[in-house]
């Protein structure tokens, strides 16, 4: 399965400690060279700037081999980067969690999912506790949450995802 990601998955999952998930879930993950400098980004945790100091054999760090796109100019510039390796790679799933780049990457017929979807997809398998995940997730990063999601993580049996 081709495995394109955007930073803001990347980073939420390395955060909460469950990046052994991804190579679980997909093996190989392409990763833009621009996500890796937002990744790098000095205000970034520093758990985050550990694992880029030692990144792991799965990770495929790789580089558009078209120019920008200037219709993607709206979005940062993983994002952006992450939509077009995608579409080069015609990748089964582009992890993206920012609305305005899931909705592009819809629009150009792209496959996506984000950090929830990753944590969902692993606990389906029995890998996690989705509602543990989920704690974690909101509570130890900046990662944004509905009330909606919460009730639906807190109140189901994460077994049966």
């Amino acid at each position: 399965m081709i495995v394109v990601a955007d930073t803001s998955p990347l980073n939420y999952i390395i955060q909460i400690g469950c990046e052994s998930l991804l190579p679980e879930l997909y093996t190989r993950v392409i990763v833009p060279a621009a996500v890796l400098a937002e990744l790098g980004d000095p205000s970034a945790p520093s758990v985050v700037g550990q694992w880029l100091s030692r990144i792991p054999e799965w990770i495929d760090v790789r580089t558009t081999s078209s120019p920008p796109d200037t219709a993607l100019a709206a979005l940062d510039p993983g994002e952006q980067q992450a939509i077009q390796l995608a579409e080069e790679e015609h990748a089964e799933l582009l992890l993206i969690d920012e609305r305005k780049g899931r909705v592009e990457a819809m629009r150009r017929g792209l496959t996506t999912t984000g950090t929830l979807g990753v944590l969902l997809a692993a606990a389906e398998r029995g890998s996690i506790d989705a509602a543990a995940a989920f704690r974690r997730l909101i509570a130890e990063t900046t990662f944004r949450s509905t009330p909606a999601l919460q009730r639906f993580f807190f109140a189901t049996d994460p077994g049966s995802f």
